[in-house]
Formats: structure tokens, sequence, C-alpha cells
């Protein structure tokens, strides 16, 4: 970071265009989904459960009624389970652009405030959102006034026909790993068998590392890198244990439809064919609150409005994007920061 601040008037200036770029490409996006025959809805922040998976940390407080009572409030850390109550409502084809907040995140790639691109399809299978995001990244690119988008050297081509690609193939390809071999029918992952593949590819775990812990190393050193790179990639079938809010594909139990979208190596988007089993939901969501209770001694609640909701809520697919990533790309911003028009102080 520099020690310049934000808003000296000489970095100001140099930001500018590139902050004009966001709000073009914002406009875009917005004129898009209107065509799309989205409706853009605004979900409330504050929420009793900021959301359910063990690694994603909340900002908390405490909410005083008129009664002098007070109650353990959150900010979300995406609006997905207000708007799946939507969808439960009535609504078929919603969209928000929506602050949220993940604590523990700062960097190039994070910030503890951000902008997500939250989208539903009610009664459409997931494979949609994949032709939404190629949609989006054409859409971006020619907002900004560009032919590629780029990340520290890396490049892609927005026009260009995403790549999808199974995590099994990438973890063979990238790593050589079978790693359905270590994931069973009913979800059960076999640690000593990942340890043994990853040990034997020459990577580094630690003893007390999880199945879900080594997945995320060698996805993080060997996978991630080697995505979007020329064109989009779309890693597609993440095992049940990583898919908590997806539901299983119909071909495997063992995976679920659930993809992430990556481009010049950076992570931008996280799509499900949405689970609407509210006793599978219930069960995955306790596991993951276990595991946080494990791992950082500490567990939220669950949303059983949400988990109510689930009972008429349709079939539907969902999909969360990073704007402000999205929009770095567009612009070739060195951070996150770099397209934000006031950034968290830090």
């Amino acid at each position: 970071m520099t020690d310049t601040p934000w808003w000296n008037r000489d970095a100001h200036a140099d930001r500018r265009p590139l902050l004009l770029a966001r709000n073009r490409i914002q406009a875009a996006i917005r004129g898009w989904l209107a065509q799309e025959g989205f409706v853009e809805v605004d979900p409330a922040a504050l929420q009793l459960s900021p959301g359910n998976e063990a690694h994603l940390h909340a900002f908390s407080t405490e909410a005083i009624g008129n009664d002098g009572q007070s109650r353990r409030m959150h900010l979300h850390t995406s609006p997905e389970f207000a708007m799946k109550k939507l969808l439960a409502a009535g609504e078929t084809r919603i969209a928000a652009f929506a602050h949220v907040w993940r604590n523990r995140e700062r960097g190039v790639l994070h910030s503890p405030e951000f902008t997500m691109l939250e989208w539903y399809r009610a009664g459409q299978g997931y494979a949609v959102l994949m032709e939404d995001c190629a949609a989006l990244l054409a859409l971006a690119a020619r907002a900004a006034g560009t032919g590629l988008l780029r990340f520290r050297g890396r490049e892609c081509d927005p026009f260009a026909a995403p790549e999808r690609l199974s995590l099994a193939e990438a973890f063979a390809r990238h790593a050589g790993i079978d790693l359905l071999a270590t994931v069973a029918g009913d979800g059960r992952t076999d640690a000593a068998g990942l340890r043994e593949q990853i040990l034997r590819a020459g990577l580094r775990v630690a003893p007390d590392d999880t199945w879900s812990d080594m997945l995320s190393k060698v996805l993080v050193d060997r996978i991630e890198p080697r995505l979007g790179l020329g064109r989009a990639t779309i890693l597609d079938r993440y095992p049940v244990p990583e898919a908590a809010l997806a539901r299983r594909a119909p071909d495997d139990p063992r995976v679920a439809e659930r993809f992430e979208l990556y481009a010049c190596g950076v992570e931008l988007a996280n799509g499900f064919g949405e689970l609407t089993d509210a006793a599978e939901q219930r069960r995955r969501f306790t596991q993951e609150m276990d595991e946080k209770q494990r791992v950082y001694g500490e567990r939220y609640p669950l949303d059983e409005d949400f988990l109510a909701a689930l009972a008429q809520m349709p079939e539907a697919s969902g999909i969360a994007l990073g704007f402000d990533r999205l929009v770095m790309l567009a612009t070739a911003a060195p951070r996150i920061d770099a397209v934000i028009w006031a950034p968290v102080p830090g």
C-alpha cells in the first residue's frame, strides 16, 4: 500500500479513470440484467446469521431494541439467504449489487467490505449461469474499452468461449492427483488417501490438515494460477463436501452442481444448482459450524426462516460474482482498493 491517502488529489486523479470505468461497467451490467428480465433487489445487510460456511468470518454487533434488550446481529457475508427467501416469496429472476462484509480478509484481491453481484434464475439449470458469466466478461471489457482482461502479467480474452473443466480433471491435469478416489458416494472423504497422493506430487501438508485443508492447498498452489489464462475457465463439479449450498449432480453423488469462474488466475464467481432440501441443508450447515467451532472456537446461528423458506423455494440456480475483481481485471488495476471509490481504512 502507498502511504499517500486515497483522498489526496493527485492519488484520486490517478484512480479516477478506473472508478469511472467501474461506473460504466456497472451501468452496462444493469442494462443487461434489465434486458434479461431480472428485478434488482436490495436485501438488508444486517442479519441474524451472516452465512454458515466454516471459513467465512463476519463482522458482528449488538442490536438494541426500544425495550433496551439486545440481540446479536451480523453483517452478511452474502445476500444469499435473503434472496432465496425472495424466491420462496414468488420472485423468479432477481439480482443485487450488494455490499458484503468478510472479516479476516484484506489484501491485493480482498477488501473487508466489497460489492457482490448476485443473481438467481428460478426454474433454470446452473449451466445457464455459465452463459451469463461469458456474457458479463465481454460486457465489462467493452464498457472499459479493452480487448483483454489483465492481472499481474496474465491475460485473458473476455470474448473467447470459456473452458469448462471439472475439479477432478484439474487435479489430474495440474497435480497428478485422483481427487474423486478420495470421496465416497455418501460424501465421506479419505484424508489419508489424499495426503499420500499429495506427498507423491511433491507438495507439503501439515499432519493435522483435514481433507478440505489439503484440497485447498492443492487448489491454491497448483490449480488456480493456471486457470483463466488466454480464456476464462469454468471450474465445475466440486465434491459435495466443498459445496454446502449446492445440490448433488444427478450422474455422480460424489460431486455437486457448483462451479467457479476464473480469469487471469483470479476467482471471479461462484455458482450453484441450488439445494432446496431443508433437512439436508440443516445437516450440512451443522457440519460447517461444527468445523468452525473446532478451528476457530466460534459458530454462527442457523437462519431458521431461511431453512423454512427452502420448503417453498422453487428449483433454481444462483451465482455470486466479485464485482470489484471484475473491474480490476477490466481496467488492469493493481489491487482491489484501486477500483473502490472510498476504500475501507486500513
